[in-house]
């Protein structure tokens, strides 16, 4: 279960190196929600939300996943730091391997 998550980092990675965060929106599916804690966006819901916020405000840091733990079958809580520096904690929820839900905290 947990390569899913860092599968999920290495497209995010992928879209901040070259900018196509149209195939990176593409794995989430059409009524996903995205939400941040200490972060001055959003929230986001439906995939073109998600693809509007990405173009609109794109990340220009990439991240390394330092650990994974299952929430539970459709959960996977990601701890994370910034390449930059600064750490953050994802928590996943899918559904038929897409992204359903995703909750980012800062800090």
């Amino acid at each position: 279960m947990t390569e899913r998550a860092h599968a999920h980092v290495a497209r995010f990675n992928e879209a901040v190196r070259g900018g196509d965060w149209k195939t990176f929106a593409a794995t989430f599916t059409d009524d996903a929600t995205m939400v941040f804690t200490n972060v001055p966006a959003g929230p986001f819901t439906g995939r073109a939300a998600i693809l509007a916020g990405y173009e609109a405000q794109p990340p220009d840091d990439t991240m390394t996943i330092t650990s994974v733990e299952p929430v539970d079958p459709d959960t996977d809580r990601a701890r994370f730091t910034w390449d930059a520096g600064g750490p953050g904690t994802m928590l996943l929820r899918w559904r038929d391997a897409q992204v359903a839900a995703l909750e980012i905290t800062f800090g």
